[in-house]
């Protein structure tokens, strides 16, 4: 008991120590007299359009990388590629082996590779001519419509298409360039969605063809308590090793994309 008070004591002195510091901080910073800076934030009545240009592009911006993460998700290939990836983990049996951060970063790199074309085209036709105020803003987004619009209706099926038509209830489109892009991007979504299972699907099969014949020669030699994936497991990563497995998905997805 005592070695505890002689503790408890220790420790409050130290505390009442440091308490003292903070307490004499505040003297301490008003004799370095370090310049704190201010921020002000304020509306003023503008000199000319050019100011309210520059306001209206600031909020167009922040509107934009607000909309970046759903813009990534679901108007690129990152959707098909992500999903595909973590078929690929599942089928392999490996859990959390390569972890996710690895998966996204892969999915968001491949991501960026294949949309390279689209994103100068943007750029060169679109972006740079509205910073050279060749086009004004409304120009500049009916022209960065044009690759974005290509790369979907490529990658998307048709009977996708006239599915959120029908359910508009709206006219017919007379050809595939006529379609909103408020029908293409979901339909670009689900068609992304059912080619991913499909991959998916066909990654499936010789994993699961190893699964089977290990839980059979282990049900054949009586072993019913030793768990299947376990045995497994190092013959499919061997096999996925000796056909260059990666190099083969990544070709996939690639040529599935048109590169």
């Amino acid at each position: 008991m005592k070695n505890r008070k002689k503790i408890f004591l220790y420790i409050m002195g130290v505390a009442a120590f440091v308490f003292i510091i903070f307490l004499a901080a505040p003297s301490t910073a008003e004799a370095v007299n370090f310049p704190i800076p201010s921020l002000n934030l304020g509306i003023g009545q503008a000199k000319g359009p050019g100011d309210v240009a520059v306001v209206l592009e600031i909020i167009a911006l922040l509107t934009i990388l607000s909309l970046a993460p759903a813009i990534l998700i679901l108007m690129t290939p990152f959707t098909r590629i992500v999903v595909v990836l973590h078929f690929l983990r599942q089928a392999l049996g490996t859990q959390s082996s390569p972890p996710n951060q690895v998966v996204v970063g892969l999915a968001l790199f491949l991501t960026f590779f294949i949309m390279q074309p689209v994103g100068k085209d943007i750029y060169h036709n679109s972006l740079s001519p509205y910073l050279d105020h060749e086009i004004n803003y409304k120009e500049a987004f009916e022209t960065a419509q044009v690759p974005i619009r290509k790369f979907l209706l490529k990658n998307t099926r048709q009977s996708d298409i006239a599915l959120f038509v029908k359910g508009t209830h709206s006219v017919k489109p007379e050809t595939r360039e006529d379609v909103s892009l408020l029908l293409l991007i979901p339909a670009y979504v689900i068609s992304e969605l059912k080619t991913a299972f499909i991959i998916g699907f066909v990654i499936y099969i010789p994993f699961l063809v190893i699964d089977m014949v290990v839980a059979s020669v282990l049900l054949a030699m009586g072993m019913m308590m030793l768990p299947p994936v376990m045995i497994s497991l190092p013959f499919k990563l061997m096999l996925f090793v000796l056909v260059d497995g990666w190099h083969l998905l990544t070709g996939s997805l690639l040529k599935s994309f048109g590169i």
